[in-house]
């Protein structure tokens, strides 16, 4: 007899002619477009991404398989199977099989992880209420807020998972609301459409596809297009520092500030620099390059930002174009307030190392004192994320937290970004990390968002 979930003689029986021509029409809805453009063939996946995954892909394809009727005799292979060898599969075998059959693949939010054997999931398409699902295997590797493509079915007194489960990025994510947009008319809208589970089950393969898309661009390598803004200026970060002329207060420069066209307050000592007028789409100088920008919710792009930061205010800019114009426009509004300005300019790469750095310093505990207590390291970063609170964030289009979450469409973006600060944290591998064990609950609070903490 078989173990419960044990698929061999399903599997077997795709040896039939007609289901083996069945499977082959499916396989090609999931991976015909990605070979063909990638001049790869499936073998090349597991070498790749290793035999597990390549595994993982095909259960995916077969377990779509599963769920489609086709115009041969038994019509779908689960009812032809279970008709013909079903006396030789226990009870709860069948039930699964038969889960399978009915079974929708969608993509999920993680939440309330108890590592080998439960965890909360939330329908990312469809909606509705947090379901429970019971699992063994998948939640020791599963983390708070994780995102998965999964199908997730009720088998007789419990929720459990199928076999084929793809973990998707921010990216991944973004290439299936997207693929899902085209699939419903190509409507231009960042809200998906509602969804009917037979619709959902006949894009299955758009999971695939993105997971694939995302994947292969990460473990590829592909050349990257160049970095530059929407100005076809290559990316140069400049922080042009203009010292305080002796007896200048800070009030002072933020009189004059508040008074310079172009500059923009988000709190008492920091401006947004903003273009005058929202610049119409176009084509970069470059056009295989990325065009990099931060936009406010006029259409409106940041060219710079400015920072009183004790007795200096600092102009950054991302490229020696703007960092030019922004030092005239600076120097003139402030005039006899500051000294001639210094200027430190770093490639994207330096910065990207020292992020890397600094990281790796923040969260290693190989490199902190064995004294330091991790209950003073949490404090470090209260600290840290408190301040947070009032600066601009970038995934809040440059608004600071306490100022997105004064509508309600704010909130939901503050909740999403504090979902990927505390995913990242409990994504780190050594579960004794000081940012590992770090809980943000206070920050939820703080901002008077718990109740969306789900």
């Amino acid at each position: 007899m078989s173990t419960s979930h044990d698929l061999e003689g399903l599997m077997k029986f795709l040896s039939r002619d007609k289901w083996r021509e069945c499977f082959e029409e499916v396989f090609d809805d999931h991976f015909g477009a990605i070979l063909e453009m990638s001049g790869m063939e499936f073998e090349d996946l597991a070498e790749l991404f290793g035999d597990d995954w390549a595994m993982t892909l095909w259960g995916c394809a077969f377990e779509d398989f599963l769920t489609q009727d086709f115009e041969v005799e038994g019509g779908n292979i689960v009812d032809d199977y279970l008709k013909r060898r079903g006396w030789r599969e226990n009870a709860r075998t069948k039930a699964y099989m038969k889960a399978l059959c009915i079974s929708v693949m969608s993509l999920y939010e993680v939440s309330e992880v108890i590592p080998g054997q439960s965890f909360m999931a939330r329908d990312l398409i469809r909606g509705g209420a947090l379901i429970a699902v019971s699992d063994g295997t998948a939640t020791k590797t599963l983390n708070q807020w994780d995102r998965i493509a999964a199908r997730i079915m009720p088998v007789m007194d419990r929720n459990i998972l199928a076999g084929g489960l793809l973990p998707f990025t921010r990216q991944a994510c973004d290439l299936l609301f997207d693929g899902l947009r085209t699939a419903s008319g190509g409507k231009k809208t960042k809200k998906l459409p509602a969804f009917p589970d037979e619709d959902l089950q006949e894009m299955a393969s758009l999971f695939t596809l993105s997971w694939l898309l995302d994947a292969l661009d990460k473990a590829t390598g592909f050349d990257k297009p160049a970095l530059q803004n929407t100005d076809g200026d290559e990316l140069v970060f400049h922080d042009v520092r203009f010292p305080l002329v002796s007896g200048v207060m800070q009030k002072d420069i933020a009189i004059r500030l508040n008074g310079t066209a172009g500059l923009a307050q988000a709190n008492p000592k920091f401006w947004n620099w903003l273009e005058d007028k929202p610049k119409a789409k176009g084509k970069t100088k470059n056009s295989q390059a990325l065009s990099l920008d931060s936009m406010m919710e006029s259409g409106q792009r940041v060219l710079g930002t400015v920072e009183l930061k004790g007795r200096f205010l600092h102009l950054s800019t991302n490229s020696s174009a703007r960092a030019k114009t922004g030092a005239t426009l600076i120097g003139t509004a402030l005039d006899e307030l500051v000294r001639t300005p210094l200027t430190e300019i770093r490639t994207v790469e330096q910065v990207m190392a020292e992020q890397a750095e600094e990281k790796a310093a923040a969260v290693s505990s190989d490199i902190l004192p064995e004294i330091v207590e991790q209950e003073a390291i949490h404090q470090l970063f209260d600290r840290h994320y408190r301040e947070t609170l009032d600066q601009p964030v970038g995934m809040l289009n440059e608004r600071t937290p306490r100022q997105a979450v004064r509508t309600p469409a704010g909130q939901r973006k503050v909740a999403e970004w504090l979902k990927y600060l505390e995913n990242q944290s409990a994504g780190r591998p050594d579960p004794t990390n000081p940012l590992t064990t770090y809980n943000f609950e206070w920050m939820w609070k703080e901002l008077g968002i718990l109740d969306l903490r789900r």
